[in-house]
């Protein structure tokens, strides 16, 4: 596995989102902090398991705008692959995930944020950008999370 430093940061699903929904009132907020992340030489890290979400909220009905058409979210996929660093689900990281089941009390959909942070405790990845800040916070012993609003 490799190990990163102190400026590496997880991106989570709903950042790749507000940063590609136009319309979204988080959408500047978003943009902006993923700019200044970068300006401040910080390795972006997400997940395949991060991009199959995008994929699932930017193509079903609802929200801010219509479903996005397959061919727009496949160029996206593209996009976050080529300017992001991803955290492969491997072994460690499911042996990081069955750990965390055993230490914390988490069910159902919150498995998927588990796996979010056992992902960044198996790459070492410190820091979490998010807008679901409450939602990690049982995990703030072993992760740093970094609210999109403060």
């Amino acid at each position: 596995m490799a190990t990163t430093g102190v400026d590496a940061v997880f991106v989570d699903t709903n950042i790749l989102v507000y940063s590609k929904q136009q319309f979204s009132p988080f959408n500047a907020i978003a943009v902006a902090r993923l700019e200044e992340l970068i300006s401040q030489g910080a390795q972006l890290w997400t997940s395949r398991q991060v991009l199959r979400e995008y994929l699932v909220v930017m193509s079903r009905p609802g929200g801010l705008t219509a479903p996005v058409p397959m061919t727009g979210l496949v160029q996206d996929i593209g996009e976050f692959s080529a300017n992001f660093l991803l955290a492969e689900d491997s072994a460690s990281v499911t042996q990081e995930l069955l750990l965390l089941l055993t230490q914390v009390a988490i069910g159902g959909k919150q498995v998927h944020d588990a796996n979010i942070a056992a992902t960044m405790v198996a790459y070492r990845i410190p820091r979490l950008l998010t807008n679901n800040a409450g939602d990690f916070a049982r995990f703030g012993n072993r992760i740093t999370v970094l609210p999109l609003v403060p």
